[in-house]
C-alpha cells in the first residue's frame, strides 16, 4: 500500500519545527515526508538584527537543515516553491513539482511597504542572512569611506531606521553598540553620526509595557538615537526620505543608509495559489488547517490565527510557529492514523522579550517585568531554547549564547 506523502514547504522556524517533531511521531513505514526551502541552511530569523548591524557574524545565525533532521524518515529537497495547484495537489517548484497528500505552508513572510515610493529601491531590509550581510557592509563601507574623501559628505554617517516595533528597536539596540566600534576603527568622530528611528504609530513598541518603553526610548535615546513618532515616511529617495506627521509641511533626512523594518505580510504565494487571504495571510482554522481544505495547513507568518479573548491576530513571532509547527505535526500524525478528531491549536505565551543591544533588554515573562541585565539574560535563554527545541543539546552547545555580561 502507498504511504501518504507529506510536503512541508519552509524551513524556518514553524516548518523546521514540524519535520523534526513529526519525524519522532512517525515510523519511517508509515509516512514519506518532504521537506523543501530555497537554502540549505535555516537562519535565526530573531538574530538577523545582530548580523546586519555587525555584532554577530552571519554565520553564527545559521545551521545545516540536514544536521538536524532523521535522513532516514524526511528528504529534503532543496529548491523553491512557486505556486500550489491545489486542484492537482501539487506544488510547482523552480527546478520541478512535487506531489503530496498532506501539504503544509511554512514559508514565512515577506517585508510590506505599505505602497511607500521608493522604498524597495533605495531601503535596506532585515530579512534573511544575505540581505543582513549586504547591510552590514554597507554601514562598514559608509564609515570606510568617509575620511578618504575630501569633501566629507555627512550623509554618510546619518542612519534612519523606518519602524520602532520589535525588529526596528533591536536594530537599534545592536546599532548603537556597534557604532561605537566603527568610530574606532574608521576614525570618525561619534559626534558626527546621526541615527533617526522613524515610527507612524504614537509610540514605540505598540501594545507593549508603557513604563518598559519608557525604559527602552530613554536607554536608545541615550546612545545617540532620535525618534519621530507618530511620523510617516512618504517616499524613500536615493539620498534618503521624505516623511511628515499628519496635516504637517513633510521634511527631508538625508541618509546614505536607509533601513526598513515596518511591516510583515504573508508570502506571496499565497495569493498567486489563490487561497483567500488578507495581506497574504489565511485565516486558518482552529487545527491549522485552510477552511475547506482539510489536507492543507498553513503556519507562520502566512497564517493569521484570531485570539478570542481580544478577537485580534497572534502576533507572528517565532514563539507561535515554533508552537504551531508542534500541534501541526501531531495532527498530521493523527491523520495518517485514521483519526479525524484534531488538536486545537491553544498559543502558550510565555513572555516577550525585546533585546536593547547585547547586555540590555526589557521584557514581559511569566507576567512579571524585567529590564536590564536579567531581561538580557532571558533572551538568551529564549535564544537558547529555540535552538534545544530543534536541535536538541548538540546544536545549543555549537550555536547557542552563552555570554551572559
Amino acid at each position: 500500500m502507498r504511504k501518504p506523502k507529506v510536503v512541508i514547504l519552509g524551513a524556518g522556524y514553524g516548518g523546521l519545527m514540524t519535520a523534526v517533531t513529526m519525524q519522532k511521531l512517525v515510523g519511517v513505514n508509515d509516512v514519506e515526508i518532504v521537506l523543501v526551502n530555497k537554502n540549505d541552511y535555516h537562519y535565526e530569523t530573531t538574530w538577523l538584527h545582530e548580523a546586519s548591524a555587525g555584532t554577530l557574524h552571519h554565520d553564527r545565525v545559521r545551521y545545516e537543515i540536514r544536521d538536524v533532521i532523521d535522513r532516514n524518515k524526511v528528504e529534503f529537497i532543496q529548491d523553491t516553491a512557486v505556486e500550489i495547484k491545489k486542484e492537482e495537489k501539487k506544488v510547482i517548484l523552480e527546478n520541478g513539482e512535487v506531489d503530496y497528500d498532506y501539504l503544509v505552508v511554512a514559508l514565512g513572510g515577506e517585508p510590506e511597504t505599505f505602497g511607500i515610493k521608493g522604498l524597495k529601491e533605495y531601503a535596506f531590509g532585515i530579512v534573511n542572512v544575505n540581505s543582513s550581510r549586504q547591510l552590514r557592509e554597507h554601514l562598514e563601507y559608509q564609515f570606510a569611506t568617509y575620511n578618504m574623501e575630501e569633501e566629507k559628505k555627512e550623509e554618510r554617517l546619518s542612519i534612519v531606521v523606518g519602524g520602532a516595533g520589535f525588529t526596528g528597536i533591536e536594530f537599534l539596540g545592536e546599532l548603537t553598540n556597534r557604532i561605537p566600534e566603527l568610530c574606532h576603527e574608521y576614525d570618525v568622530d561619534f559626534n558626527k553620526v546621526k541615527i533617526t528611528c522613524v515610527e507612524a504609530a504614537p509610540t514605540i513598541l505598540p501594545g507593549f509595557d508603557e513604563d518598559l518603553v519608557q525604559y527602552a526610548v530613554s536607554q536608545l535615546e541615550r546612545k545617540g538615537v532620535e525618534f519621530l513618532i507618530g511620523t510617516a515616511i512618504k517616499e524613500c529617495t536615493s539620498v534618503g526620505i521624505i516623511a511628515g506627521k499628519k496635516d504637517e509641511e513633510p521634511i527631508e533626512i538625508k541618509a546614505a543608509t536607509v533601513v526598513w523594518a515596518a511591516g510583515i505580510r504573508g508570502n506571496s504565494i499565497i495569493e498567486k495559489s489563490g487561497f483567500e487571504a488578507m495581506r497574504g495571510r489565511v485565516k486558518v482554522q482552529t487545527d491549522l488547517r485552510v477552511p475547506g481544505q482539510d489536507n492543507i495547513f498553513i503556519i507562520g507568518d502566512s497564517s493569521l490565527f484570531i485570539n478570542e479573548e481580544i478577537n485580534r491576530p497572534y502576533p507572528p513571532t517565532a514563539q507561535i510557529a515554533m508552537q504551531q509547527g508542534q500541534c501541526c505535526a501531531r495532527n498530521l500524525a493523527a491523520l495518517i492514523k485514521g483519526k479525524t478528531d484534531l488538536e486545537v491549536f491553544k498559543p502558550n505565551i510565555k513572555g516577550t522579550v525585546c533585546s536593547l543591544g547585547e547586555d540590555d533588554a526589557i521584557g514581559v515573562v511569566y507576567g512579571k517585568k524585567l529590564r536590564g541585565g536579567k531581561a538580557s539574560l532571558m533572551k538568551k535563554v529564549v535564544d537558547n531554547r529555540s535552538l534545544f527545541m530543534i536541535g536538541g543539546a548538540s546544536l545549543m552547545l555549537k550555536k547557542g549564547k552563552f555570554k551572559v555580561f
